[in-house]
């Protein structure tokens, strides 16, 4: 994630299952111009390597050149071949540890599948650059999971690496994530569901997080 204020809880986009690489570059380019973005988690999804590929050859520099780091999920090969920032790892204990003996500190290494405090301490152990609570594709309802917010709420009172919660559909659901004290709140739906506007979604969420999320006492 990029360091930069406001010191605060940031956004991270998680970027939308699409084939259509067109649409889907546009509406990212437009939610990066919205306003304050500490990453984009790219998921490969179900798509082939050769069109992940493809679609993080096109997506990785254009969200770069807005200052904004772009992490891979899924296919640490593709991250490095295509220059991204991170990695995003959400898969057995070994896989983490080899990501991050392989790509740290050349490249930050996050992971996710963290479903409850034992999980999360033992990924913790390992000292990803920071612990994903939520699922891709799983923010179709309007608001977080308690699950994930109490996660998030223990890990961020406990544990210095840095956390990210996913937020619900709606917009105002990031203020929930904010309040747990978690430094990233991830958006994806809230963002790029059907008929939404990019753009307007991140600075509306910027606007909510300045005016009501938790404010750090210090930097992480």
């Amino acid at each position: 994630m990029t360091e930069k204020p406001p010191n605060r809880c940031r956004l991270v986009l998680i970027a939308p299952q699409s084939r259509d690489l067109d649409t889907l570059a546009a509406r990212i380019e437009k939610a990066c111009a919205g306003g304050d973005v500490a990453s984009l988690i790219l998921p490969q999804f179900d798509m082939l390597e050769g069109e992940f590929q493809h679609l993080a050859e096109r997506i990785v520099p254009l969200t770069q050149a807005r200052g904004i780091a772009v992490v891979i999920a899924g296919a640490p090969r593709i991250a490095a071949r295509t220059k991204a920032d991170g990695i995003h790892v959400d898969g057995a204990t070994a896989d983490l540890a080899d990501a991050i003996g392989r790509y740290q500190p050349a490249m930050m290494v996050g992971a996710g599948g963290a479903r409850d405090r034992d999980r999360a301490l033992e990924l913790g152990e390992l000292r990803p650059d920071y612990l994903f609570f939520g699922r891709f594709g799983y923010d179709s309802k309007p608001d977080p999971h308690p699950r994930n917010l109490a996660l998030g709420r223990w890990w961020s009172e406990m544990v210095e690496i840095s956390c990210l919660v996913l937020a619900g559909s709606r917009i105002d659901s990031v203020v929930e994530v904010a309040r747990t004290g978690a430094e990233f709140v991830a958006a994806s739906a809230a963002v790029f569901a059907d008929g939404a506007d990019p753009q307007a979604a991140v600075a509306e969420i910027n606007r909510m997080l300045d005016e009501t999320a938790f404010a750090h006492e210090t930097p992480r």
